[in-house]
């Protein structure tokens, strides 16, 4: 990540769900698993991807791996880009700070919806990280090397459902983002160059470090949810069933505050989405003693909790792109 309520009656949200038929979400959710988010984590924030520098060597390494799952995945790019890459030419990377930073390339992947593929689910992660600084690699295996890998698994469970004849009503765009730390300018390019029309993006679901707890929780069963009630009642109600039917986390809203001096919510890749009406919500464990340092390792994830956060964010897509109308933009956002 870049330096720098009570909710509706179930029955209500209910309502204005789908059809779809029950316990489908919990078996395709429990295909998330925390050892293939080992293995994959493993691979992501190993030395030899060298710290993921926006444009390095190490970054494209992760890039291919990444890549590389979902072809063995049998998920495809999606309908109307010519492969798995977004390219982000070097000038827009470098337009806004001038830090001389190469040509970078955004992920996606593509699960059609079945009803409306033409409604867009984006959920989304950066893949970069801080590279290797004074001899040492920082691996970013929580920022945000355990996003990156959530988004695998939320891929790979949904094209299970699809080939399983459940696949999601809506579209379902998994988007990795480059340049996140130094600028947010991978998601700020995909928002100003989308491939789908942003009047057809109906909610953003960002994903950045979600693998560890931070010094002011003794357990890590929660996750701080930033921003779902800024544009979105709907968005809000659905983070909220999704957890009290699926996950039991506590969903801790400190961070939500408008008053908040970290001002979270304007740093990380959701923003770009939400700058432009899309209702967005950010899942976060909050920083922890190895923010942005080489000791933000593997070894300290705690892969039963990016499980279950994963697995929410599953539950939030799941419903988002099943439940009959779209959910409603009902706020300014500010």
């Amino acid at each position: 990540m870049k330096k720098l309520l009570y909710f509706a009656s179930i029955g209500l949200l209910a309502s204005c769900s789908s059809t779809k038929p029950a316990g489908y979400e919990q078996k395709y959710m429990n295909t998330i698993t925390a050892e293939e988010l080992r293995t994959h984590l493993t691979i992501v924030a190993s030395d030899e991807m060298e710290g993921r520098e926006t444009g390095s060597v190490g970054q494209k390494k992760a890039g291919a791996y990444l890549i590389s799952q979902y072809k063995s995945d049998d998920i495809p790019y999606p309908k109307g880009a010519d492969g798995f890459y977004q390219k982000v030419p070097a000038e827009y990377m470098n337009g806004k700070y001038g830090e001389n930073l190469p040509d970078s390339e955004n992920i996606w992947a593509f699960i059609e919806g079945s009803e409306k593929p033409e409604e867009i689910i984006v959920v989304s992660a950066h893949y970069d990280h801080v590279g290797v600084k004074g001899g040492k690699v920082y691996n970013g295996a929580d920022d945000d090397g355990s996003g990156t890998v959530a988004l695998l698994e939320i891929a790979q469970a949904f094209e299970k459902a699809k080939k399983d004849g459940h696949g999601p009503k809506r579209s379902i765009l998994i988007l990795h983002v480059t340049g996140e730390e130094h600028g947010l300018h991978g998601s700020r390019y995909y928002s100003e160059h989308p491939l789908f029309p942003i009047a057809n993006t109906v909610a953003d679901i960002n994903i950045d470090m979600i693998g560890r707890r931070d010094d002011l929780h003794s357990q890590s069963n929660y996750v701080y949810v930033i921003g779902s009630d800024y544009l979105s009642t709907d968005l809000y109600n659905i983070c909220e069933a999704a957890n009290k039917q699926f996950t039991n986390l506590e969903l801790d809203y400190k961070y939500n505050s408008r008053k908040d001096p970290n001002r979270f919510y304007y740093r990380s890749d959701h923003y770009n989405f939400a700058k432009q009406g899309i209702p967005s919500v950010f899942l976060f464990n909050g920083t922890h003693a190895d923010y942005h340092k080489d000791t933000d390792e593997v070894s300290k994830i705690e892969f039963d909790a990016l499980a279950k956060r994963a697995q929410l964010a599953f539950a939030i897509a799941w419903d988002i792109a099943n439940r009959d109308q779209r959910i409603t933009v009902d706020k300014d956002g500010k």
